[in-house]
């Protein structure tokens, strides 16, 4: 068993030890990575939720010269790009991803002179900003919408629409939807237009008619879109739901699913509205139309990141043709900790589910992790609060991009108790008063927790867009800042862990130490003597159980190994040495381990002369 407590041996002073090991945890392995990476490649990225992030006129919604005012807080995290859920000007039925014009700032979010301060300060702070990009629909107050219901060319054909069936029961007017498809939102996507007679498909809200996609003029409108923004600095692009993007040009009836509810998304088998191979096609054409501009332009990459809950062969479609000719996205959102891991998952699953993901990913195509998002339930409300460290861990030592949604590096939880009469998200309010509560994407949408003042230093105002947590006051930055240790100061720690080489550019070998304790070791082949070479051990104990491992099992470790990292339920302590066969995590631990650096070889050599000296005295 690992001794956890130092003790002072036969009353000699041992007030040296902590300062030595200072001196031994400020040495690393590390070098700066090579200069050829893209910038992306490696970096952190955030997730900005502006109408929840800070409110600068204090009208109760987040804003531009909010964000802008809390980049620090990035930079100060260690953060490299930023993605802002959209800015556009919307009716805000979906709060911004129904969008009425492209190329123009919601007013309630400030101006584009606003956009530009921002973008300044963040270049200022070498910080990149990513847009939003929704292609899959618009708002139903579009112009774009507004002329296609009036058959004005050439936006006659920019919208989905079809004729309705006959009604059997009826008197031969065509009123019926014109199949069985359904929208995420619950009920049929199809919506009845009385002014041109025909139904358009909207497999979100009713306000967010879906864009034919089969119409060029289409596909140029938002090759447009995509230079505008890039003109204006734009660094990237996260591309909204885009495998919703084709629908199959019959309208063919679905297969079903669960025929419990009609309405219900989950009726059918979405084979007909979902993953159709003509997106890779468009999605390849706009990969073109960012690299020529970064090209012609002499700038740093342009990236595009996509986002389809698919399952692992049409996703990693997203990177890139079958046969490597077709280049697509820089990365598709990996989304395996949000769908198929959660509170119930043990290590094996980790395991199974990541070395799954690795495994598949195109050779020389840069992966990444997501934990959470706007849309789906906090890390800490999914995993459990005492997981925080443990998932944040995962997230930012696995190979590849991070990213972090706004609040999770504080260890935010969901605000699941919102009133229905507070709650704003279409997708719970079509549910009504009993069923709203877990289907809501509000709760994980609440304003960020800056501070303990009123309304949490996110607004002034007596009243904000959606309540603030009413524990904020235990869970808030400032709180975190101040603390000896924290989730904040933890994440900090590991953000600026993973820039040394062994994390950027090194292999990768995972274990499961049972169903408790998942575990990996990045690694350089640097040395003749393998022993010598540069690692780091990640060890999280997902069990509130104490529980002793021998290291090797997963990496061959000469005796002594060194505590890099810890979370905030570890007893262990940042430089202390542990023997690789026998270490012992307590509940909930979560740990990185590496080469004993030369301070560490200086204090045990150091500690065994005195132990010889004192015991030379006694006997």
């Amino acid at each position: 068993m690992v001794n956890q407590q130092r003790q002072p041996i036969c009353g000699a002073s041992w007030w040296w030890l902590p300062i030595m090991l200072l001196l031994a945890i400020s040495q690393t392995t590390g070098a700066t990575p090579p200069s050829n990476d893209d910038w992306w490649q490696r970096t952190v990225f955030y997730q900005i939720y502006p109408r929840s992030f800070m409110d600068s006129n204090g009208d109760g919604v987040g804003d531009l010269r909010g964000i802008t005012s809390r980049l620090e807080h990035l930079k100060d995290a260690g953060i490299g790009a930023t993605w802002l859920s959209p800015i556009f000007r919307s009716p805000m039925v979906d709060f911004g991803y129904d969008i009425a014009d492209y190329t123009a700032i919601q007013p309630e979010y400030g101006t584009m002179e606003d956009f530009e301060a921002l973008l300044a300060e963040a270049k200022r702070l070498g910080i990149k900003i990513i847009l939003d990009f929704v292609p899959n629909h618009t708002s139903d107050q579009c112009e774009w919408f507004r002329r296609s219901v009036a058959r004005e060319h050439p936006y006659t054909d920019y919208y989905v629409w079809q004729d309705g069936r006959v009604d059997p029961n009826g008197n031969g007017t065509a009123r019926l939807p014109p199949n069985n498809w359904q929208s995420v939102f619950y009920g049929s996507a199809w919506e009845w237009s009385e002014l041109r007679g025909e139904y358009y498909l909207h497999q979100f809200a009713k306000g967010q008619p879906d864009l034919n996609y089969r119409n060029p003029a289409v596909v140029a409108e938002f090759d447009d879109v995509l230079r505008y923004w890039m003109e204006r600095g734009a660094a990237g692009f996260r591309v909204d739901a885009i495998n919703h993007m084709f629908e199959h040009p019959d309208f063919i009836d679905e297969p079903i699913n669960n025929p419990e509810d009609p309405n219900s998304y989950g009726y059918t088998h979405h084979i007909y509205t979902k993953d159709l191979p003509e997106t890779y096609d468009v999605i390849a054409h706009w990969r073109t139309v960012l690299d020529d501009f970064a090209r012609q332009k002499g700038s740093d990459a342009i990236i595009m990141m996509t986002e389809a809950y698919a399952n692992l062969t049409m996703t990693l479609r997203f990177y890139e043709s079958d046969d490597g000719k077709q280049q697509r996205a820089h990365f598709p959102f990996n989304f395996v900790m949000i769908e198929e891991l959660g509170e119930n998952s043990n290590a094996r699953d980790f395991k199974r589910v990541i070395d799954r993901w690795l495994g598949n990913v195109p050779r020389g195509k840069t992966t990444n992790w997501v934990l959470g998002n706007h849309d789906k339930p906090r890390v800490a409300s999914r995993y459990g609060v005492e997981r925080i460290d443990g998932m944040q861990l995962m997230l930012l030592t696995l190979p590849g991009v991070a990213v972090t949604y706004n609040g999770d590096e504080i260890g935010m939880i969901d605000h699941r108790d919102i009133s229905y009469e507070d709650t704003l998200d279409p997708q719970g309010c079509n549910l009504g008063p009993e069923g709203y509560r877990w289907a809501s994407r509000d709760p994980q949408r609440v304003p960020f927790q800056w501070d303990d003042t009123y309304n949490a230093g996110f607004s002034r105002a007596p009243r904000t867009w959606l309540p603030v947590h009413p524990y904020y006051r235990q869970t808030n930055l400032l709180k975190q800042q101040e603390a000896e240790y924290s989730h904040y100061k933890f994440y900090l720690d590991a953000v600026a862990m993973r820039k040394d080489r062994v994390f950027t550019h090194g292999e990768f070998k995972s274990h499961a130490f049972g169903d408790g304790v998942f575990a990996f070791v990045r690694y350089l082949r640097e040395n003749e003597d393998r022993m010598d070479d540069p690692y780091r051990v990640v060890l999280i104990n997902f069990y509130g159980e104490r529980t002793t491992i021998d290291v090797n099992d997963l990496y061959e470790i000469r005796n002594q190994t060194q505590v890099y990292l810890v979370g905030t339920e570890s007893r262990h302590k940042v430089g202390h040495l542990l023997t690789a066969k026998e270490v012992t995590l307590g509940p909930w631990d979560s740990i990185v381990l590496g080469p004993v650096s030369s301070g560490g070889r200086a204090v045990l050599a150091f500690g065994l002369l005195v132990l010889a000296v004192v015991k030379s005295f006694l006997f």
